[in-house]
């Protein structure tokens, strides 16, 4: 294996379960964002397929792209360096404070990056900005190797089949929740699983047409596998989106606070966090369930200066709080 990818740990949230009314048992998290790789995420199991895929190619640099934020395009930096590959990122326009959490990242780790000018930039259009770039390295003599929004080929989505048949062995849930951008991991885990009904997706805006999107692309994953279709359709929550792609929403902010006040897990604006206010919606709806929730990594956006506002609204003044002072209700 070219990239070094750690395995990562299942344990209970107990605290978290019990605030939410559940078993202590019954709650359990994935932890995704501990598979190293440059700060860690989902994206490195996919990018240790897609980077040794493109070695065997004899490609020489990747390209790829995705919003300021994107934890894609920070790990396929972070890949590119440890097979000795240049790295070409193509992201969309910035926002006020984009230029540190993972955008600041990409810079140290030294990818070439493009800004695109357009006020707006619709999936589709970033997807052929990506090949467009490649088209032009290969104008120049170089051999690119143009990865999807997010990995999620069919290669990349067939890397979460083993996590979905690990967590059967393990606990066989009832439900896994994930965050669901580009929908290659929900796409695996559906096609490990062999059933759309054991997977829900928590849709955060990047991907339109997303659920028809996640049931092609398992299906390409376990067709690869050596696996039948999987039964059902797409299960995805698309409550959890609010303005759009990385604009935060009230129950984002309450899932994040209390996920990190009762377990100390620590979720990301643009993801994680809309994915636990989804698993908040679910658990509500289906009390008694034994649910995994995934989690995909995206700390480096926890830091991004543009959310520090939405991360801090409502806190009580540091100086006004004393030894002793309780936190203020969830």
């Amino acid at each position: 294996m070219i990239l070094p990818i750690e395995d990562t740990p299942l344990h209970r949230l107990p605290n978290l379960a019990r605030h939410l009314g559940m078993d202590p048992d019954q709650l359990w998290v994935k932890r995704e964002d501990l598979t190293g790789l440059a700060g860690g995420g989902n994206k490195a199991r996919k990018l240790a397929a897609i980077v040794a895929h493109a070695m065997a190619q004899g490609c020489d640099h990747l390209v790829t792209g995705g919003g300021a934020q994107s934890n894609h395009a920070r790990m396929t930096a972070a890949a590119a360096n440890i097979a000795g590959l240049d790295c070409d990122l193509v992201l969309t326009p910035s926002m006020p404070g984009d230029e540190s959490g993972n955008f600041l990242l990409d810079r140290i780790l030294g990818a070439h990056i493009h800004r695109l000018d357009a006020a707006a930039m619709p999936y589709h259009e970033l997807e052929a900005a990506i090949q467009a770039r490649a088209d032009r390295l290969a104008e120049q003599g170089r051999r690119p190797y143009a990865i999807p929004i997010g990995g999620s080929s069919a290669l990349g989505a067939a890397t979460y089949i083993q996590v979905a048949r690990q967590l059967r062995q393990r606990l066989d849930p009832d439900l896994v929740v994930v965050a669901a951008g580009s929908g290659g991991t929900h796409a695996g885990l559906v096609a490990g699983f062999g059933d759309h009904g054991k997977v829900l997706g928590i849709d955060v805006g990047a991907r339109p047409g997303l659920s028809a999107a996640v049931e092609e692309l398992a299906a390409q994953a376990a067709s690869q596998a050596g696996l039948p279709r999987p039964a059902g359709r797409c299960r995805m929550d698309t409550a959890q989106v609010g303005a759009g792609y990385g604009a935060p929403t009230d129950a984002a902010l309450a899932a994040l606070r209390v996920a990190a006040r009762t377990d100390a897990l620590l979720l990301d604006p643009v993801y994680t966090a809309k994915a636990m206010a989804g698993l908040f919606a679910a658990v509500r709806a289906c009390p008694g369930t034994l649910v995994v929730f995934l989690h995909t990594g995206g700390l480096p956006g926890l830091f991004a200066s543009r959310y520090a506002g939405w991360l801090t609204s409502s806190l009580p003044a540091s100086s006004a709080a004393g030894p002793g002072t309780a936190a203020e209700p969830f």
